[in-house]
């Protein structure tokens, strides 16, 4: 695996100022005043990287899910790409998956599973799936976490793609848990979303297999950090 793309732009400082058009977008520290444009860039996001809105009846379940864990739990390890006016993509994740996943039990899925209880949407719903989820998070297998501890989750507006800025909003938390010691990363991605596999390919990440504890149905990548910056 070639990590050459990734080692020249490891040192970031608070606020990365990076060319957008005429304007600048920056990447930056995540706020607590952003939460409400991170659950929403989930949600424009959602459809295998297209707009889910008119999928959902309640527009936070899919942040809820997938984002507010890890702006709650882990504000540290979360950045987003601002483009003047608000957040217009993020970048979120854990350095111990394992970890992570055990204080969303005590923490985080409780008070989900209150405000949203089994059976209170219709059934085929994309809401329903939402609360069954809550109720029944999917859990990293003992192996991958083991190999890959830590873990990403990223999700970019169309008017945040294709000028590179996605890869600089990885290298941003690359180059943090690189800090922190964190010897490697993985992330899971559908297997319909063939832009986002391409993107990540191209960046330097590995498409994992049984050899790493990755079920047959996933589709999940990975990649080691040591070395990355001299550590």
């Amino acid at each position: 695996m070639s990590v050459r793309p990734l080692v020249a732009t490891l040192e970031f400082a608070a606020v990365t100022a990076l060319p957008k058009g005429e304007s600048l977008a920056q990447i930056r520290a995540y706020r607590p005043t952003d939460r409400e444009s991170v659950y929403d860039i989930c949600l424009r996001t959602g459809d295998n990287g297209d707009d889910a809105t008119a999928e959902y009846t309640n527009r936070e379940l899919l942040g809820s899910v997938y984002a507010g864990a890890y702006v709650d739990l882990r504000p540290e390890l979360a950045f987003v790409l601002d483009d003047g006016d608000r957040p217009i993509g993020y970048v979120l994740g854990a350095d111990d998956t394992l970890a992570f996943e055990a204080e969303c039990e005590t923490a985080w899925w409780p008070g989900l599973r209150e405000r949203f209880p089994l059976g209170s949407e219709r059934e085929d719903s994309a809401d329903a799936a939402m609360i069954r989820l809550i109720h029944r998070p999917e859990v990293t297998p003992a192996k991958l976490a083991s190999l890959y501890p830590a873990h990403l989750h990223i999700d970019i507006l169309p008017a945040g793609q294709g000028a590179g800025l996605g890869g600089a909003l990885i290298r941003r938390l690359l180059a943090e848990l690189t800090e922190r010691g964190v010897p490697a990363v993985h992330l899971g991605v559908s297997a319909a979303n063939t832009r986002a596999i391409g993107f990540y390919e191209h960046l330097g990440f590995e498409r994992l297999g049984a050899e790493s504890g990755v079920p047959a149905h996933e589709t999940v990548f990975g990649m080691r950090l040591q070395g990355l910056s001299g550590h």
